[in-house]
C-alpha cells in the first residue's frame, strides 16, 4: 500500500445471490483528502462502504483501510476508523454527555480520556446548556454535529460519513460541510456518500457509481469539465443516460 493514501480498492466486488451490488471498484483515497462517493439511491454506495469499514465482506476483490486489510483485518479496521451512520447512531434518551461517554467506553477510551473528551466535545459545540437533557430535543443540526464529533471520540485518521446530510435542509447542510472542512485541515481524511451532487463541489475528488460501477472519478472541475456541465447535476444526468 502506498503509504500517502488512507485507502486503496482494486476490483471490489459484492453479489447477493445473482445479483451484483457492488461491481469491480476501483479507487484509491489520498491522506487527508475530502473524497466524496457519489451517487443515486440504490446505487450501492454503502454496500461498498459497508465493506471498507468491515462490516461486510467483498466476494472478490481486495480493499485496505489505514493499512488494513479489510477482509482479512476487519477488527483493525473498525479499530482505526470512525463511522457515522445515517441514522446518526445517537441515543435518543440518553444526554449528550452520556453519549459521548457511552461511545468512548465503546472505544475503549480510558475514563480521564473519557472525560477530556466529554469536556472538549460539549464546548466545542457550545453544548454545555443542554449537556443534560435527553438529545431527543436537540434541534436536528446539532445531533448532526454531536454525532461527527461522537465518531472522531478515539481520534481516528480517517471518517466516514454515510449520507449524513440526509433529510436535513440546505442552511444545516452548508453548516455541516464546514464542520467537515475543519476537520480535514486537522489532517483527517473524509470518506463521504451522498446522493446531492451540489455537494460535490465541496469535496477535493469525487467518483460517481451508477448501478454499482463507477462511472467517473475526478476533481469536481474536471468532471465537469469533461462533461462539458455547469454543474455536478449535469454531470450525473450525462453519465445516468449513457
Amino acid at each position: 500500500m502506498d503509504k500517502r493514501n488512507a485507502i486503496e480498492v482494486e476490483g471490489l466486488t459484492k453479489r447477493f445471490g445473482d445479483f451484483t451490488a457492488v461491481d469491480a471498484i476501483s479507487f484509491q483515497v489520498a491522506k487527508g483528502e475530502i473524497f466524496g462517493f457519489l451517487g443515486a439511491n440504490g446505487a450501492g454506495k454503502t454496500t461498498a462502504m459497508k465493506m471498507l469499514i468491515g462490516l461486510s465482506r467483498p466476494t472478490e476483490g481486495m480493499g485496505k483501510v489505514a493499512g488494513f486489510d479489510i477482509d482479512k483485518e476487519a477488527e483493525q479496521v473498525k479499530r482505526n476508523i470512525g463511522y457515522m451512520s445515517q441514522k446518526f447512531s445517537l441515543y435518543d434518551d440518553l444526554t449528550p454527555k452520556e453519549n459521548v461517554r457511552f461511545y468512548g467506553g465503546v472505544y475503549g477510551l480510558s475514563k480521564n480520556r473519557i472525560k477530556e473528551k466529554t469536556r472538549e466535545i460539549l464546548k466545542e459545540l457550545h453544548l454545555e446548556e443542554v449537556a443534560n437533557k435527553p438529545v431527543v430535543a436537540l434541534p436536528l443540526g446539532w445531533k448532526q454535529r454531536l454525532a461527527f464529533a461522537i465518531s472522531m471520540v478515539h481520534d481516528p485518521d480517517i471518517v466516514f460519513l454515510d449520507e449524513p446530510t440526509g433529510g436535513v435542509d440546505p442552511y444545516v447542510r452548508r453548516q455541516f460541510w464546514e464542520t467537515i472542512y475543519q476537520v480535514a485541515e486537522q489532517g483527517r481524511t473524509i470518506f463521504v456518500t451522498t446522493h446531492y451532487m451540489d455537494e460535490a463541489e465541496y469535496c477535493d475528488r469525487v467518483s460517481i457509481m451508477v448501478t454499482g460501477k463507477i462511472e467517473a472519478l475526478d476533481t469536481p472541475e474536471k468532471l465537469k469539465e469533461e462533461y462539458n456541465a455547469n454543474t455536478m447535476d449535469e454531470v450525473f444526468l450525462k453519465l445516468v443516460r449513457y
